[in-house]
Formats: structure tokens, C-alpha cells, sequence
């Protein structure tokens, strides 16, 4: 089976940043588990299951992974899965905090399993699906940012829904 990680996350949308954690993180481990969490505390754009579409669309190029939906602790999923670590992506310091006090926790619930931070690339140190969103709300072009699949479904969104012109000018 080799090493397991879980890859948690809303998704929503799948970003070129999330698709960067993603490839750096298969040559850590030999399968990753990229696993949508639900987060009450946020405000979706997407359902889970156009979530999981865009995910499965915007990774067709990538080997050993698998798309998953969890309600519940993630240590107790990743014990589930047969996973040994949880990987998680950083921007910036302002993401430390939150994901130090995450780890430390999970590691309190589950010792077995690991927490693996990487640092995002440069290239998409600013970006986040949130930041995306509103920039996409507004027609701006945020095609670098996403994935085609992702780029076509926010057009399709918001051109709807405010009727406003294409997003990529």
C-alpha cells in the first residue's frame, strides 16, 4: 500500500495552489487522499458533489490519488484510510496558527499519524478560493489561477447569477 496521506480541504473551488500541493505532495507519498471536509463555519459557493466534479476534472493528469468526502474527526479518517500522515498546504504565516493549533490537536487524538506542512510555490503564495471567488464575483480574470474546469464553472456561476460579462476579458 506504501504511504498514505490524507489531503483535507473545502475545495471549493479546486485552485492552481491546491493542484501544487497536490503534485510536490505525490513525491512524498505514494497515494494521497484528497478528502472535502465539511466546515459549517464557511460559506460555500459549490455543493459537495460539484466539488468533488471539478476536483475529478482538474486532476486527470495526476496518478495515486483518490477524491473522498468525510464528516467527522479527520485523525479518525485517516485511521479509516490507512493513512500515516495529513498534509496541508501554507501560504503564509497568517496560516501557521491555525494549522499548528490543528496538528497539535490531531496529534493529541492520534499519535500514529503525522501532519505534513508544505509551503506553497511562490506563484500562488496569494491566492485562495475565497480571494478567487470574489475576483471571479466581480469579471476578474482568474484564469492563472484555476483550473479550466474550474474557470468555465465560476463563469457559468456568476454570469448567471449577476449576469455580468466573461470573466477572462
Amino acid at each position: 500500500m506504501g504511504k498514505v496521506a490524507i489531503y483535507p480541504g473545502s475545495f471549493d473551488p479546486v485552485t492552481n495552489g491546491h493542484l501544487d500541493i497536490i503534485e510536490r505532495g505525490l513525491t512524498i507519498f505514494d497515494r494521497i487522499i484528497i478528502t472535502i471536509l465539511e466546515n459549517p463555519a464557511k460559506k460555500l459557493l459549490f455543493t459537495v458533489e460539484e466539488r468533488m466534479d471539478l476536483l475529478n476534472q482538474s486532476l486527470t493528469n495526476f496518478s495515486n490519488i483518490e477524491i473522498a468526502t468525510y464528516d467527522g474527526l479527520l485523525v479518525d479518517y485517516a485511521k479509516q484510510r490507512n493513512a500515516q500522515a495529513i498534509l496541508r498546504g501554507m501560504r503564509a504565516v497568517s496560516d501557521f496558527e491555525y494549522e499548528f493549533q490543528m496538528a497539535l490537536m490531531n496529534r493529541r487524538l492520534n499519535r500514529e499519524v503525522q501532519t505534513v506542512f508544505l509551503m506553497t510555490g511562490l506563484r500562488w503564495i496569494f491566492t485562495s478560493s475565497s480571494i478567487i471567488k470574489e475576483a471571479a464575483r466581480f469579471g476578474g480574470n482568474i484564469e492563472s489561477m484555476v483550473p479550466p474546469a474550474v474557470q468555465k464553472k465560476l463563469e457559468e456561476t456568476f454570469n448567471k447569477s449577476l449576469g455580468n460579462g466573461k470573466l477572462t476579458d
